[in-house]
């Protein structure tokens, strides 16, 4: 069984929104010019790539995927191997978009996510993105008895 996590828009809210707006004028613009579909093709990659991380417990092994215009999947698969510990860490990530007024606009979020780490307590890769501690606490206590791997407190 593979389960799949979305983790974040690779070019944050600001992209996403921009990316959106470039596809909608792009589509206008392609029924008289083809610098339309420049556009369109731009506008899709940057409003709809994202990152999440796949999870297979069968063969034991997780994926970290960067998902190209949303639907073209890239990443390796790593195998899970017995010494490999999972535990949360407290992501903070502040988006910044500058206007053309010399204005900034920061978009701070706060969350928790669950990572995978090696034999020197080294983070592999996230997993997962929780916004309680509680609900992530509870999923680390689920991956790590599914995988049978040791946890770690990395708050």
């Amino acid at each position: 069984m593979i389960i799949k996590n979305k983790l974040d828009k690779s070019f944050g809210p600001v992209g996403t929104s921009a990316g959106s707006l470039l596809l909608v004028a792009g589509l206008i613009i392609t029924y008289t010019s083809f610098f339309g579909l420049v556009l369109v093709l731009l506008g899709a990659f940057v409003g709809f790539s994202s990152t999440s991380t796949y999870i297979d417990f069968e063969k034991k092994r997780i994926k970290f995927s960067n998902n190209l215009f949303g639907i073209i999947q890239t990443g390796k698969w790593i195998s899970i191997e017995k010494t490999m510990k999972v535990g949360l860490k407290v992501s903070n990530m502040t988006w910044s978009a500058h206007s053309r007024g010399n204005r900034t606009i920061d978009i701070n979020t706060r969350d928790f996510r669950l990572a995978l780490f090696d034999t020197n307590n080294l983070e592999i890769i996230e997993i997962k993105k929780f916004d309680s501690l509680d609900s992530a606490k509870v999923a680390l206590e689920t991956l790590s008895s599914k995988l049978g791997l040791v946890q770690i407190d990395y708050l």
